[in-house]
């Protein structure tokens, strides 16, 4: 296994134990949901991890995931408040 091999399969191990916490302790925690924005922010994240061979591509996924991320939580801290 080359290097890289190694680190994006270490990434999505990473992201699928944040997934198993979310559902896990999302639940206990009552209204610790996902909004549909996070969703899409994680799906395009995870996304550029995958398509990491081409590094336009993966980069630019990844930015718009990070992108969609911060608008979500933009959204959340308006909507408390």
């Amino acid at each position: 296994m080359n290097i890289s091999q190694i680190y994006i399969l270490v990434s999505i191990l990473v992201l699928a134990v944040i997934v198993l916490l979310v559902f896990v302790v999302g639940k206990k925690g009552g209204e610790k949901r996902l909004t549909p924005l996070a969703s899409f922010a994680f799906a395009f994240v995870l996304a550029g991890i995958l398509f990491s061979d081409n590094r336009l591509i993966g980069y630019g996924l990844m930015a718009i995931g990070v992108v969609l991320a911060v608008v979500d939580i933009f959204n959340r801290s308006k909507r408390t408040n």
